[in-house]
């Protein structure tokens, strides 16, 4: 029987790789955005995934929005075995110039957002005593950086978020692994590269090498081999790993 994946946030960047490697695997993907209405987007989705995966709508700061989105997957095919979450947001300031609806946009996205679909899957999970579930944190979430405050503190929160998922898991068949990557080469980071060549002199290629520059192995990590290492972790072969952490890092500590 194929595995039913939930994948929240995976229109771009590695949620969007993650859909692409688990569907040619053979599991069964929808995908939840809050771009996930948006025929125009839905369209290249399909288009990049090759198949009409189901996507639509989701919010997940917002309940009613994460229980309606895992009731139409489970009204469509009856079980929810595999939950990615890779839904969030990233904005910098320094720690006085954080505004209430900064620090609430992110660590209600990040952290809560993360909570509210675990909670809404993991009771289906338990009754079928097998499920995954996997948090894509980052190596924020063990260091700390200027201007990130509330990003380093809603990432450092999935991993005690996790630790108790997995204890709570583990007589169940679930298991709660976050994964935390450096710098992925995504859109978001192209985006960074793009806001430094015009607040500088720089050259995009300059910027894009000081990017790859930052790790041991000058390279950046890209987001296929985030999806590589999902595809094993929600397998049964993964069944022994859960409440652990896992640092892509490339060997850099950011």
């Amino acid at each position: 029987m194929k595995k039913i994946a939930i994948i929240s946030g995976g229109l771009s960047g590695m949620g969007l790789a993650i859909a692409k490697r688990l569907h040619a695997s053979g599991t069964v993907v929808c995908i939840g955005a809050r771009r996930g209405g948006d025929a125009e987007v839905v369209a290249k989705l399909h288009a990049a995934v090759g198949a009409q995966i189901h996507v639509a709508p989701l919010d997940v700061r917002d309940s009613e929005s994460v229980a309606k989105f895992v009731g139409d997957v489970v009204a469509l095919h009856g079980q929810v075995d595999i939950l990615v979450n890779t839904a969030g947001v990233y904005e910098e300031a320094g720690v006085i110039d954080h505004s209430d609806k900064l620090w609430d946009d992110t660590i209600d996205t990040n952290l809560t957002g993360t909570f509210k679909m675990i909670r809404a899957v993991m009771p289906l999970m338990k009754a079928q005593n097998w499920g995954r579930i996997i948090n894509l944190a980052s190596v924020a979430a063990h260091n700390g950086m200027i201007d990130n405050a509330a990003y380093c503190a809603s990432k450092a929160g999935l991993l005690g978020l996790g630790r108790c998922v997995s204890l709570e898991g583990a007589a169940h068949g679930i298991t709660c692994i976050s994964i935390s990557p450096t710098w992925v080469e995504t859109e978001m980071l192209k985006q960074f590269v793009d806001q430094e060549v015009a607040e500088t002199d720089a050259t995009r290629a300059e910027v894009q090498a000081k990017y790859e520059a930052s790790n041991p192995q000058g390279a950046l990590v890209q987001p296929e081999e985030i999806a590589e290492l999902v595809a094993f972790l929600v397998s049964d072969a993964g069944r022994a790993i859960t409440m652990e952490d896992i640092q892509v890092n490339a060997g850099s500590l950011w």
